[in-house]
């Protein structure tokens, strides 16, 4: 492998930091240099459109406030190679200035400020520090090889908690003591040595006075050892021998100090059996074998434990969970009883002894009558209230069909807050947000009314009430700093598509919610300053991407923006917008809504053909929301589909059912059927083009990635009559070979729900093939295994399918990162699409 010279490094390295410097020094007049701009708008080429997305513009990422409010700083990413650099903004005017990497050190990353508001606890390359907001001054805690994290003020703001590793420490602000509340070891405890488990050792103890008085010697030493260890404050306290069978999973310091909850797992459990990765192209020339994920239902049924420190007597308690509403009550009862009876009826099959038929059924029977609790994990983080009553966990059942949110007081008791379960679907991971307020009511969002909705739980009374009002999906809840107020984001049933800001009054609870932004197109993310009284947010359209606005919190007040960073390169193509429009659906009383691309000269195209072709572009991820009006993680292809309308073709992109952001219904309508409910969407799709906007049905193709590419397969080989054409890249071609926790959730596991499986897998319905198909596979890919495309590519071989091919990546993981390899796929699709749904306005496919 060749190493470029390091002067040559180092000219590389000057010219691109001069150039960032040039960039943000005036971002309302960013230019993109040395790009080309298509001539009088048009869109540009293929190559243009793949090129690094560097060309779109120094685009401000994961923005933040500084914690006195003066300044705002956010991330570019260079063009050369990857590395993110820093830029500040002065909230009052705009002004931008690149923070050099001599200043960045002066600068405070986001961090937790202390109860005053006064002081800022936070890491910089893996060391704590504290700032004061008043005077500015900046002192170091820790300088160790070590990374520290989660740093937070404890109560009084007198001591900062961090942990180092697993175990948590304390830093004393004031004499600068560090110490450690408690001394957690992974061993067996040496008293559990005492225990006369053998006959020989009974026998000793029985015979000999020195074996005697030897133990009771040890036992009385550990005893007063612990005991003066607790009477002395200048001393740690007494070991917790949590076993050496036992990991910490997580672990949250009571904001006292003097507690500590924790997750707990058995440290030998089976995660299952990990693949492995063939990498072909290594800088020895050999083939390295790296290993990856395991397969859906292959990790073992262990379970999370969950544990306190009791503060009053410093001793571990294991918090019992057996208790939790409906823990105990199987929701796949019946399909494990259908999966036993298979096994009986295969074993009855495949064995004529009688005797070891009757054996298997005696084994069986056994097993059915056994319910024990069925396994949970506990969800990270463990947050506790201000004062260190409590702390709220979120609990789920690895059968992803529960989730608790409950209270657990230090010294063990528990109180379930809500109780989610879906029988026939799974429990979201998304919308698990919980927060406490300042004076230790909790909020958190919950599904329980089909749309994530945010919910409010006063601990004195027991009382939990909902402060959203049910009108759209509620996300990212934060409370203001004196607790008056929570913000959150969130779209409305009738526009699912637009999301602003709104906040609700936590005192009276008789306000309805206030919108906060309002502003055409999206609001990406936000946050709230310290003081609570400005909004920082990404916004953006479907044809621009986010830029950094500010306002005043509150309903009315005027948004500013801060940052125009889109380059002269991008701005000056005329794209083409897409519409947000409701295809109605035949299958279910909401539309679906979809985001349309309009093909230019339409008419001009009806005219001279009679009718137009179309693309069915399928989202990734299954739970993903595309349609909606801000800028699309998929702007390649927003590039693409301007490029195609261009060209004369109508696209068409649809959050079919199981997409986010519309709900549980919509969400669960796949359970346990993929790829049956969203081709009954697309095809919805297909008869509105039809009919509204003169397509012609037989001249429609269809492609996606991943998911997309998984729904591209089923389209083409299970509605064979619906697409001319399609590509499926990095496509799910077997839900046995993908993840555990995805899978699971939507069909169970193979071997409770085979039949799930079976009707959800493409390569099941692979001799259904009857159109052309291109397959996209990068060969590094450890999310969705390149094995999936070669068993699909044997099974069509022996089906003896002709006209499909695989394009093969041979460096490539499941994102791509070479524009070389994005401009490849995208020309073999659009070729694809040219050479089979006619004619169009558009040039030849190289371009």
């Amino acid at each position: 492998m060749t190493t470029r010279p390091e002067s040559r490094a180092l000219a590389l390295f000057t010219a691109a930091s001069a150039l960032l410097a040039a960039l943000v020094a005036a971002p309302i007049a960013t230019q993109a240099a040395d790009l080309a701009v298509a001539p009088s708008g048009e869109i540009p080429d293929l190559k243009q459109l793949m090129a690094d997305p560097s060309w779109l513009g120094p685009l401000p990422q994961d923005p933040y406030w500084s914690a006195d409010g003066r300044w705002i700083y956010y991330e570019v990413e260079r063009w050369t190679d990857g590395v993110r650099d820093l830029v500040r903004v002065d909230p009052t005017d705009g002004d931008a200035t690149a923070v050099d990497d001599a200043a960045r050190g002066a600068v405070e990353p986001a961090g937790a400020l202390s109860h005053d508001r006064r002081r800022l606890a936070f890491l910089r390359a893996g060391d704590l520090f504290v700032k004061d907001l008043e005077s500015g001054a900046v002192r170091q805690l820790t300088r160790t090889p070590d990374v520290e994290a989660d740093p937070f003020f404890l109560v009084g703001d007198q001591a900062v908690g961090f942990r180092r590793g697993a175990t948590h420490f304390v830093r004393d602000l004031e004499h600068g003591l560090e110490s450690q509340p408690f001394d957690l070891r992974l061993a067996d405890d040496p008293a559990d040595d005492e225990a006369l488990d053998t006959f020989l050792e009974r026998q000793q103890e029985r015979l000999f006075d020195v074996v005697r008085e030897d133990r009771t010697r040890r036992h009385a030493t550990r005893e007063v050892d612990a005991t003066r260890r607790r009477a002395d404050p200048t001393r740690t306290p007494p070991p917790i021998y949590l076993g050496d069978d036992t990991e910490i999973v997580y672990a949250a310091l009571s904001p006292r100090g003097d507690s500590l909850a924790l997750a707990l797992a058995d440290a030998e459990r089976d995660e299952g059996q990990a693949d492995t990765m063939p990498v072909w192209v290594t800088e020895d020339g050999y083939v390295e074998a790296r290993e990856v994920r395991a397969k859906v239902g292959t990790p073992g049924d262990w379970s999370h434990r969950l544990a306190v420190i009791d503060p009053s007597t410093g001793r571990l308690v294991d918090v019992d969970l057996s208790n939790l509403p409906e823990r105990d009550d199987d929701p796949l009862a019946a399909l494990r009883r259908a999966a036993a009876e298979r096994e009986r009826a295969e074993a009855e099959s495949e064995d004529s002894e009688s005797n070891q038929v009757e054996d298997d059924r005696d084994e069986a029977a056994a097993s059915d009558s056994e319910t024990p609790a069925r396994p949970i994990e506990i969800e990270d983080p463990i947050v506790w209230s201000p004062d260190g009553r409590f702390a709220a966990v979120s609990i789920h059942s690895r059968d992803n069909k529960d989730r608790w949110i409950v209270l657990l007081e230090p010294d063990g008791t528990l109180h379930v807050v809500n109780h989610l379960r879906f029988a026939e679907g799974w429990i979201n991971w998304y919308f698990n947000e919980l927060g406490f307020l300042p004076d230790g009511r909790l909020f958190f969002l919950s599904e329980t009314s089909d749309r994530s909705q945010l919910f409010l739980h006063d601990p004195a009374r027991g009382a939990t009430r909902r402060l959203s009002d049910d009108r759209g999906v509620v996300s990212s809840p934060t409370a203001s700093p004196d607790g008056a107020w929570i913000y959150y984001r969130a779209n409305t049933l009738d526009a699912p598509f637009r999301f602003d800001i709104y906040r609700v009054a936590t005192g009276a609870l008789t306000e309805p919610p206030e919108r906060v932004s309002d502003l055409a197109g999206r609001i990406d993310s936000f946050r709230l300053a310290p003081d609570g009284a400005r909004l920082l947010f990404l916004h953006s359209t479907t044809t621009r991407p986010p830029e950094l606005f500010v306002q005043d919190a509150r309903p009315g007040a005027d948004a500013r923006r801060l940052t125009e960073t889109v380059s002269d390169a991008f701005t000056a193509v005329d794209w083409v917008e897409p519409h947000i429009v409701g295809v109605p659906s035949s299958h279910h009383e909401r539309p679906i809504w979809s985001r349309y691309y309009p093909p230019r000269d339409a008419e001009r195209l009806r005219a001279a053909s009679g009718s137009i072709p179309a693309v069915l572009f399928v989202h990734g991820a299954g739970y993903l929301q595309n349609a909606h009006a801000g800028w699309s993680t998929y702007f390649r292809e927003f590039m693409f589909h301007s490029l195609l309308a261009a060209r004369g073709y109508a696209v068409l992109d649809m959050d079919y059912r199981g997409s986010a952001n519309y709900g549980a219904d919509w969400r669960t309508a796949i359970y346990r059927h993929m790829g049956s409910p969203e081709l009954e969407d697309l095809e919805d799709g297909v008869a509105w083009l039809a009919a509204e906007h003169g397509v012609d049905s037989r001249r429609v193709g269809v492609y996606g990635g991943s998911y997309g590419g998984f729904l591209a397969l089923m389209a083409l080989f299970d509605r064979p009559e619906l697409f001319a054409c399609g590509a499926a890249l990095r496509p799910v071609t077997d839900w046995a070979h993908y993840n555990h926790p995805y899978t699971s959730n939507i069909l169970n596991t193979p071997s409770i729900d085979p039949e799930a499986y079976a009707r959800s897998s493409p390569i099941e319905f692979a001799a259904g093939l009857d159109a052309p198909l291109l397959i996209a596979a990068p060969m590094l890919d450890d999310n969705v295994f390149f094995q999936d495309t070669v068993r699909l590519a044997q099974r069509l071989i022996e089906l003896e399918k002709e006209d499909w091919e695989v394009a093969i990546y041979p460096v490539e993981p499941h994102g791509f990162r070479r524009p070389s390899s994005w401009l490849d796929e995208y020309r073999r699709i659009l070729a694809l699409f040219e050479e089979h749904l006619g004619p169009t306005a558009g040039e030849d496919a190289g371009s």
